[in-house]
């Protein structure tokens, strides 16, 4: 078994999610399909050089487009997801909000305009760059995500990201989506954020800007507290940037379609929750 397939333990997970297709020819071996999308997700290679161990590279291709197109990408987060909460490993204590910037690679561009997948929507109006905005629990392991143009400031996706957080519970009840602390970077210090927590009852570890400190000096305020043994946790999040950017197809944006690129990301999240 090479290291960017599947094992046993992590197929088992995900076996049921990834149905077989209702018209056509069936699959042989899902499992090495999803082996395939793997394959291209850690080389950033092109489906038409994929190896001969993996099957048709047509099969392969369609396969990820018609998943990304129906939303099976999407789902198995939240299986895995609620299955690892089950376990007990998911973090609650602290929640960290970040983004990176991701540089599309000339093959990124030429998609028809028009489209609401193309890649220049969501590269911003320079078409230079994308950005992903993620929060991962405690443990480095990504909640949620959204993928923006390069240039959209942190601060506007952050109640987006948070919206998007929702383990469901393997019994009855609703699926948890609030934390006990967020922590964050000075970009996502504003008062909009802050009482966004305090409604949702969530403790924010939030660096205050410069200009923000100089301004409550001035007017007589006395500053936000910080809890700076959860803040010295962020550093969780560029950990999980950084196992993420192991991904060539994702440190590297290749994608024309922003689902298809959304779907890649989905795939690399999902690898790290995964046994």
């Amino acid at each position: 078994m090479r290291r960017n397939e599947l094992t046993d333990q992590a197929w088992a997970v995900i076996e049921p999610l990834p149905a077989p297709p209702r018209m056509g020819r069936p699959v042989r071996d899902r499992r090495l399909v999803v082996n395939g999308i793997l394959w291209k997700l850690s080389t950033g290679a092109a489906c038409r050089d994929l190896p001969e161990r993996y099957g048709p590279w047509k099969t392969v291709y369609e396969r990820f487009r018609r998943w990304s197109a129906d939303g099976t990408w999407d789902r198995l987060p939240a299986h895995v997801q609620q299955h690892s909460d089950a376990v007990g490993p998911v973090d609650w204590m602290v929640v960290c909000v970040d983004s990176t910037t991701v540089r599309p690679h000339q093959h990124a561009a030429g998609a028809r305009k028009g489209g609401c997948g193309r890649a220049r929507r969501s590269a911003g109006p320079a078409w230079l760059t994308t950005k992903i905005h993620l929060a991962c629990d405690g443990q480095g392991r990504p909640l949620a995500f959204t993928i923006t143009a390069g240039n959209v400031n942190d601060c506007t996706q952050f109640e987006q990201v948070m919206a998007r957080i929702s383990v469901s519970r393997c019994g009855p009840g609703r699926p948890r989506t609030r934390p006990e602390r967020v922590v964050a970077d000075k970009g996502f210090s504003s008062t909009k954020i802050r009482s966004y927590l305090r409604r949702r009852g969530i403790k924010a570890a939030i660096r205050e800007r410069i200009d923000q400190i100089n301004g409550r000096i001035r007017r007589g305020e006395s500053r936000c507290r910080l809890d700076r043994a959860a803040y010295r946790r962020r550093n969780v999040v560029e950990r999980c940037f950084n196992k993420l950017k192991h991904n060539k197809a994702l440190a590297t944006r290749y994608d024309k379609l922003t689902r298809h690129y959304q779907a890649l990301v989905t795939l690399a999240c999902l690898r790290l929750w995964l046994p």
